[in-house]
């Protein structure tokens, strides 16, 4: 491995300036791997980053579950047109809302049900916690996933009662989609989604770090999560109020907890695997995780034209001068986004280039045009973007 100082140098600033603990990234191109890490796991404790510090991944749970979804659609275990509700009778009674703005009371019966292609493409009608919208605020209020204890099933029953924003296949919003799936692979395989994701994804990539919980002798090698005060432009242990997703629990020893959407814990050399498997589906030994085809699938643009521009904010979202839609020039492949328009990117990336990020401000992406993977770890909620983005520039003018 090699550290480029050069980019160390220019992401450190935003830890010197309060924005961030501190970070850790890694660049692997043509099986050559750049890496490098500054700042603190815990600044409070003063304790170092190191070489494996442990992050809380958040949504970088979900291209994990999507592969392991569309390993059942490539056995033909599942279909993408499959309903939900032929594994999940409970959302037999699903309601929709007469419109976006209407009560919780105003609704209609659902006669066309979600299906799996559209828990994967966010286009099931679900909502997000943090959203400004009727169901976000109904989410949060029955504290969906705000429990440490309970099971991914005991979850997905609460999403059931609560009715849709809008008609399957109306719009595009990113949504808890990915925690109906998880549960939907726990039905088919009659296991649970920690043990699935463990004998078809970490055992055969020798991913040992990345699971659900974290063992009692590494818990002091996770990173601290911290959130950014952006009217005292500083780090806070936490900002208190509603609709914020780090009201969800996220505990480092839980037998029973998973998710579909959030929930592992991993670190960077981990997920690098996982970012590399992507270019071939296969392990560094060879074994077939996910054939081309399908991995094709779900890396490239299923959208139609009119769910665009794709786009995810939260109740906390300002639309002032400076508000940048990062997702627009992106479409949506079964699991990730993927880039469609470079040019409205600053003309930075390659066409097809795909991944995604976590809640805490990690990120990953994955070009098959360079062979490259990259990735950067740190635990900021409400983080401002300039680290990512500046990783990502550096990557695309120098790679």
């Amino acid at each position: 491995m090699q550290e480029i100082k050069e980019l160390n140098q220019l992401l450190s600033k935003y830890v010197d300036q309060g924005c961030f603990p501190g970070f850790q990234w890694l660049i692997n191109i043509d099986e050559k791997i750049y890496n490098g890490k500054y700042g603190l796991n815990n600044i409070e404790l003063k304790k170092p980053v190191l070489d494996n510090s442990i992050y809380r991944i958040w949504s970088m749970t979900k291209p994990i579950v999507a592969v392991v979804a569309m390993q059942l659609i490539e056995k033909k275990i599942i279909k993408l047109e499959d309903p939900i509700t032929e594994y999940l009778p409970e959302f037999k009674n699903l309601k929709v809302l007469i419109n976006e703005k209407a009560n919780l009371d105003e609704t209609e019966k659902v006669h066309e049900y979600p299906t799996i292609k559209d828990l994967l493409l966010h286009t099931a009608g679900f909502s997000y916690n943090s959203m400004g919208d009727p169901v976000g605020k109904e989410y949060d209020r029955i504290e969906l996933f705000h429990s440490d204890t309970t099971t991914l099933e005991t979850e997905v029953k609460k999403i059931a009662k609560v009715p849709l924003l809008f008609k399957p296949k109306k719009k595009w919003r990113y949504s808890v989609s990915m925690d109906v799936l998880g549960r939907i692979i726990e039905v088919v395989k009659n296991d649970s989604l920690q043990n699935i994701l463990e004998i078809e994804i970490f055992n055969p990539l020798e991913m040992h770090e990345t699971r659900f919980s974290v063992e009692k002798k590494s818990v002091h090698r996770v990173m601290e999560s911290y959130a950014y005060d952006p009217i005292k432009s500083k780090l806070t242990s936490y900002l208190p109020g509603p609709q914020k997703l780090h009201n969800y629990q996220y505990p480092t020893n839980e037998e029973k907890f998973a998710r579909g959407g959030h929930g592992l814990f991993s670190t960077i050399k981990d997920y690098s695997i996982f970012a590399n498997m992507l270019h071939s589906g296969k392990s560094k030994n060879g074994e077939i995780i996910i054939n081309p085809q399908t991995l094709k699938m779900m890396n490239s643009n299923a959208l139609e034209d009119y769910y665009f521009p794709l786009e995810i904010t939260s109740v906390d979202t300002v639309k002032d001068k400076k508000y940048v839609n990062d997702l627009e020039p992106y479409g949506w492949g079964m699991g990730f986004r993927t880039l469609m328009e470079p040019e409205k990117n600053k003309n930075l990336g390659s066409y097809g280039e795909f991944g995604w990020s976590g809640y805490a401000a990690t990120y990953f992406l994955v070009d098959d045009k360079k062979n490259l993977s990259a990735l950067i770890m740190t635990q900021v909620f409400n983080a401002l973007p300039n680290l990512q983005k500046d990783f990502y520039k550096y990557i695309y003018t120098n790679f």
